[in-house]
């Protein structure tokens, strides 16, 4: 039966040690949720979070159902200066480019911006634009937790459950995060700072340049 995995001790400690990876992975995502959700009006801010957190969750299960597909994603495509570059290698650039210029814009809007010039009034994004641009980068970090998850188990049940484990650790304790960045101007400029490095870090590993992600946790714990 597919639930017999339940009573596999090996599957349970592969259960577990994945959902705390997926929840250390995810950090970076409930980071940029929250920042981004923040420039809309409070009373949209909850629903943005759990409607991105859900794109998440669903994303992730949707490429895992699909590992064909995945598979297929580290086939070359086509070469720039001899570097030979993949489906996924692509999805990361892109994606590193997006996170780099987004962050470098939330930055200039947060110390440059032209918000208080008319009467200290901020035109507040809409709602549609927010969740567009959460579902945009849901697709890269999605890409980068199944691929660990492919790698680190082998029952696509165990994988599953512990994404959505993963995803509900997240959303409760998306608010606080969110009101913690809020509340701390600092805070919220040193999480777009490191978003810059997560997104020079997706650029390096899609040209096959991996940066060990413990430097960027140790960077963030420490600052």
């Amino acid at each position: 039966m597919a639930v017999e995995w339940i009573t596999d001790p090996q599957a349970l400690v592969a259960l577990l040690t994945l959902s705390l990876l997926e929840i250390v992975l995810g950090i970076d995502n409930i980071v940029f949720i929250s920042i981004l959700s923040g420039k809309l009006p409070e009373t949209q801010q909850a629903r943005a979070r759990l409607i991105g957190l859900a794109l998440a969750m669903i994303g992730r299960i949707l490429l895992l159902l699909s590992l064909a597909w995945i598979m297929c994603l580290t086939e070359p495509l086509f070469e720039v200066l001899s570097q030979a570059i993949s489906g996924r290698d692509l999805i990361l650039i892109l994606g590193g480019l997006f996170l780099l210029g987004k962050s470098t814009h939330e930055i200039h809007d947060k110390l440059e911006g032209d918000g208080d010039h008319d009467g200290g009034k901020r035109v507040a994004a809409s709602f549609a634009s927010v969740i567009i641009q959460i579902l945009l980068l849901d697709l890269v970090f999605s890409l980068d937790s199944v691929i660990t998850a492919v790698g680190m188990a082998e029952r696509v049940a165990v994988m599953i459950t512990a994404i959505v484990i993963a995803v509900g650790v997240m959303m409760l304790s998306a608010g606080a995060i969110s009101r913690f960045i809020d509340t701390h101007p600092t805070i919220k400029m040193l999480a777009l700072s490191f978003l810059l490095l997560i997104g020079m870090a997706l650029m390096a590993e899609g040209f096959d340049r991996h940066i060990p992600k413990g430097y960027i946790y140790f960077a963030m714990a420490f600052s």
